[in-house]
This record gives structure tokens, C-alpha cells and sequence, in this order.
């Protein structure tokens, strides 16, 4: 079963934490002239393994960070972490255990495991995302247009998502 009230997420995952990426005026075009709204980008997490991104519009700037971080708190995700790197071996969740790739819009993310003491090598936007998660060591390689905070920031929680996502290839079909 789905949990559909932001409360009880925050009942269940203790610890949580959450971050403003953007807030921007958008502007509707009706008959009667233009509509003028806000736009909040919103992520949360634990540190420890959970993390969500959420965005919503409202007429007011805390009404719409207030919808979109209910909304990144509906979505939370587990993240698989590990020590995947090959430069290291110490076997404490510091980064990925695999490779992980993810993808919104016109935004292509691929997160590499990095070895301990890396730091996270990306933009703004994915170091806020990968933070939050529990990541501190990691390459970022994103290819799109990375400026829309929206999309960049879909794309690496969709990889972070998909790390719970085995693919095997079908060697019997040959």
C-alpha cells in the first residue's frame, strides 16, 4: 500500500532533512491577461539512504515550497549504497555499489562510484540530491541541458531510484 498523507513519511523515516533548488515566477497566458504563479523545487532525505524530489506551484512562495516538500516526501525512495568503487575497498556505504544511470526531459545522468575522500564531483543541483541521500563520494557525468534545476534534478533522483533496479542480460535466447 501507497502512503498518501506527508505526515505519516515523517512519523516512519526519522532524521528528515530537506532542500529549496529553486523558486521561480511562472506566468500562465489567459484571456484575461497573465496568471503569475511559483514554482518550488523541493528535495528531501535522511542522509542515510532515503530520498525524494518534489515540485509544486502556488499563488504564495511558502504555499507552493510548503506543497512540494509533501510532495518529495510522498516520493521518497530507498538508495542502494555501498563501496563499488575499484580504487577501494573499505566496504562502508560511502557511495554506490554499482553504476547508475537516470533520465528526465532532455537531462541524461550516469553516477559513478568513487573511492573514499572523493567528494561528489557535480553540479549544484546533484550535490544537493546526492547529500541528501547519503552519497559523499561519486562522479556525475550529465549530458541535456542541465540548467533547467527541474529536470537535472529528476534525472539524478531517477538514477538514485534505479539503483534497486537489477538488470540481467538473457543469455538464454541466443
Amino acid at each position: 500500500l501507497t502512503i498518501q498523507e506527508a505526515e505519516l513519511v515523517k512519523l516512519l523515516v526519522p532524521n528528515l532533512e530537506y532542500d529549496i533548488l529553486e523558486i521561480r515566477l511562472v506566468q500562465k497566458q489567459t484571456d484575461a491577461g497573465e496568471k503569475s504563479r511559483f514554482r518550488a523545487v523541493v528535495v528531501a532525505g535522511n542522509r542515510n539512504g532515503w530520498v525524494g524530489v518534489g515540485s509544486s506551484k502556488a499563488r504564495q512562495v511558502h504555499k507552493s515550497i510548503e506543497k512540494a516538500l509533501n510532495k518529495a516526501l510522498l516520493n521518497l525512495a530507498p538508495v542502494r549504497r555501498g563501496c563499488g568503487s575499484w580504487e577501494c575497498s573499505c566496504g562502508t556505504p560511502h557511495s554506490l555499489s554499482v553504476t547508475a544511470e537516470g533520465k528526465c526531459g532532455g537531462v541524461e545522468v550516469k553516477i559513478l562510484p568513487g573511492p573514499r575522500g572523493l567528494g561528489i564531483v557535480a553540479g549544484d543541483t546533484a550535490k544537493s540530491v546526492l547529500e541528501l541521500a547519503g552519497i559523499s563520494d561519486c562522479w556525475v557525468i550529465a549530458k541535456g541541458e542541465t540548467r533547467t534545476i527541474l529536470s537535472y534534478a529528476l534525472a539524478v533522483y531517477s538514477a538514485l531510484k534505479n539503483t534497486y533496479h537489477v538488470q540481467t542480460k538473457d543469455v538464454w535466447s541466443r
